[in-house]
């Protein structure tokens, strides 16, 4: 059977801590230049001794019609220099890629849209950038307003809508294409649950109907439902290619070893002395870390700062699954039983969770440092740990994994 998708040593190389191409320079760029060269010359051969990173390097894969690719791997692993380049708006380094029919992207919902215009009107408008014919969004036009469940707001500016009315209407539009071949990057990130179900119906009827996708996500439960085959990158390599369940338990294996070693700040709003995460740490309460955590251990996570606690600052917490979905949420203010944080000193905060709630599975835990309204400094993320529901009395006989967001053990009642 004919490829959809066809690419061949694909490769994409970026310099880093050199400027860009001087082609592109404009002429008040070229003035600015001019004017601070004689500064600059003692730090050029610095810059041009920067670093080559290879985003991609000797990729090569295909795709038949009909089937779904999902491509997964951590931040940095080369998911979104692929598409850029599947999408023409990279050229790569070296390599090929072939790609046989009309295609439909997904990648930045949204792009395209006019605050000042009607939803209508950014109907038409975010329709003909992605390529529909005028009397194709006619036609469709109902069907798109529909899916978005924006009818009477339809003759309102877009720059009134909420954020969850403004990707379910670009998603809308983007979706209703007839493509041959749709990319798509994170879409399920919009909206609310209800919405991202809808999302994953349309893009599975887009593979029923016969059409080849490639979609790129961290929703691992979202792959696993929706695709015949992923791909896992990391480093810019393929290091798994087959099917979801085994590629995502590599990827799982590859957080569980990343678990405690690292975590990825996102500063929210900077203020001058506000302290920073110098490390986190989540294990088993009574046990060393590094040590196997199960269902039947309370969970201990422990936040350090690199400088002491503000006045009137405080914490957050929370858990999530590698879909993003939140499982629980905490602030530090909701019993009065914690001990009083002192500003000027407190520089460790631990919170605790209770055994037997998370079952078997891999988490993310956040930490927030914040005002006590709820306005945000900073999350710390990654930090990803994992709990083995291993064999005990209570799963004598099941033959399936237990489900949901939580396992309590409760208490019941028999006459």
């Amino acid at each position: 059977m004919k490829p959809m998708i066809k690419v061949e040593d694909l490769s994409k190389q970026y310099r880093i801590g050199t400027r860009g191409d001087a082609s592109y320079r404009t002429l008040r760029d070229a003035l600015a230049g001019a004017v601070a060269d004689p500064f600059r010359r003692g730090r050029r051969k610095k810059r041009e001794a920067g670093q080559d990173l290879w985003a991609l390097d000797g990729v090569s894969f295909e795709v038949t019609p009909g089937e779904v690719l999902g491509v997964i791997g951590h931040n940095g692993a080369g998911k979104s220099t692929l598409l850029k380049i599947l999408t023409r708006i990279t050229e790569p380094t070296r390599g090929r890629v072939e790609l046989y029919g009309r295609v439909g992207s997904l990648l930045e919902v949204g792009t395209g849209f006019h605050p000042e215009l009607s939803g209508r009107e950014n109907v038409y408008l975010n329709g003909a950038i992605l390529g529909m014919k005028k009397v194709e969004i006619e036609r469709k036009f109902d069907e798109i307003v529909a899916f978005a469940e924006i009818e009477k707001f339809l003759e309102t500016p877009v720059k009134r809508y909420s954020s969850g009315m403004y990707t379910r209407l670009a998603f809308s539009v983007a979706a209703h294409l007839d493509p041959e071949i749709l990319l798509v990057d994170e879409v399920l990130a919009v909206g609310d649950a209800a919405f991202q179900k809808k999302c994953l119906a349309k893009m599975g009827s887009a593979s029923r109907e016969g059409r080849t996708v490639l979609f790129v996500s961290h929703n691992f439960e979202a792959v696993k439902s929706l695709c015949t085959r992923c791909l896992l990158l990391d480093g810019g390599h393929i290091i798994e290619d087959g099917p979801p369940e085994v590629a995502i338990e590599k990827a799982f294996a590859k957080l569980r070893a990343k678990s405690g070693s690292s975590f990825k700040l996102h500063t929210l709003r900077d203020a001058p002395g506000v302290p920073r995460p110098a490390s986190v740490e989540v294990r088993a309460a009574d046990k060393p870390p590094g040590e196997l955590v199960t269902f039947e251990d309370e969970v201990v996570a422990t936040l350090e700062l690199d400088a002491p606690l503000m006045e009137g600052h405080t914490f957050a917490f929370q858990v999530m699954t590698t879909a993003g979905t939140t499982i629980f949420n905490s602030f530090y203010r909701d019993s009065r039983e914690n001990p009083p944080l002192r500003p000027g000193e407190t520089r460790r905060v631990s919170a605790r969770i209770p055994a037997r709630l998370l079952p078997g599975g891999v988490y993310e835990a956040v930490f927030a440092y914040m005002l006590p309204n709820a306005e945000l400094f900073w999350l710390c993320r990654e930090n990803w740990f994992e709990i083995r529901d291993v064999k005990s009395y209570r799963n004598e006989g099941l033959t399936v994994r237990r489900t949901g967001l939580i396992s309590l053990i409760l208490p019941w009642d028999a006459e």
